[in-house]
């Protein structure tokens, strides 16, 4: 497969991780609810050991899903060999540089 006549294109939003950062967030929240429910116990190292199980255990499911949505969001897209030499060319820059008012 000749990779010169495509172009790869990530599509991915926020909108698409949105509802992953919600949930991780829920998560936690729920932990650090936990724990302040713990902290009232005899032994407070038990607080601290719910919320650092939960982020541990939690943070290669995070990882996993913000991963795989990346991936499925990349796309290969063929790219016409007339439009080519536009593309690789160097961009024209139409912006004026910034000047010191005065």
């Amino acid at each position: 497969m000749d990779f010169k006549n495509y172009r790869m294109v990530c599509t991915l939003t926020f909108g698409d991780i949105y509802g992953q950062i919600i949930v991780w967030l829920l998560v936690i929240f729920i932990s650090l609810a936990a724990a302040l429910a713990l902290m009232g116990a005899s032994r407070p190292i038990y607080a601290l050991a719910t919320v650092g199980l939960i982020l541990v255990l939690s943070l290669p499911f995070l990882l996993f899903a913000f991963v795989t949505t990346l991936l499925n969001h990349i796309e290969l897209v063929s790219i016409d060999p007339a439009k080519q030499t536009k593309t690789n060319s160097s961009p024209v820059v139409t912006q004026k540089p910034a000047q010191a008012a005065g």
